[in-house]
């Protein structure tokens, strides 16, 4: 059986124009995580992350310098077009700006995306379900025994549960546990993968390495 390790990428900036950049507490758990890695002697044979420069430059920050092989079924769902479109382009000011009040309207809003509950987003929910299968896909068929693949919390969720053969809602329920960094683990062979490790982050299991422990 060869081995698939998804790592949620570093922390990015939420609340700043441009969500897409790792901010420095990220770029320490990347860090963290790529030297946990080197000391358990783990050496992926391949490395793919999305298109993301989050995801990117986390793989960089773990201290791999090669450049990865990249799909964009790895990409993030896009959440802010997302609630956009559920609240017809006037987002409330507290969901832009409260974490609480913005995550819990986020859940809300996927699950109405996942029943086709309003129009008018960019992706739909089966094109996000489609892109992440073949994504998986492409980052499964290979003579590898060691994948290293970088993506964000909606993809291993939906990977997840898919693997688990859980109920759609499973998707978001998981998505919303992924901690920045968290390493998430499939064994697979051929036609068959399955689900060995979830949202793992030993890295953090330290005291100083629970100051570098974020969700978002």
């Amino acid at each position: 059986m060869a081995e698939l390790l998804v790592i949620r990428h570093g922390q990015a900036s939420f609340g700043q124009d441009n969500y897409d950049v790792l901010s420095d507490l990220g770029h320490e758990q990347a860090r963290a995580v790529g030297a946990l890695l080197r000391d358990m002697d783990w050496v992926p044979d391949r490395l793919v992350t999305g298109s993301l420069k989050r995801q990117k430059d986390t793989l960089s920050s773990m201290g791999y310098s090669e450049a990865p092989e990249v799909h964009e079924g790895l990409n993030e769902y896009d959440f802010g077009d997302l609630l956009n479109a559920r609240f017809k382009g006037e987002v409330p000011d507290l969901v832009k700006g409260d974490r609480k009040t913005h995550f819990r309207a986020l859940r809300e809003t996927v699950f109405e995306w996942q029943d086709a509950a309003f129009n008018g987003a960019s992706e739909t929910y089966a094109e996000f379900t489609a892109r992440v299968e073949d994504a998986r896909q492409f980052a499964t068929d290979t003579d590898a025994k060691r994948v290293l693949v970088v993506s964000s919390g909606g993809v291993i969720g939906q990977m997840t549960s898919v693997a688990m053969g859980a109920p759609k809602r499973q998707m978001m329920t998981l998505n919303l546990q992924v901690k920045n960094t968290a390493m998430t683990r499939f064994m697979f062979s051929g036609k068959s993968f399955s689900l060995h490790e979830f949202n793992a982050t030993p890295h953090f299991m330290t005291p100083n390495g629970t100051k570098l422990l974020s969700y978002s």
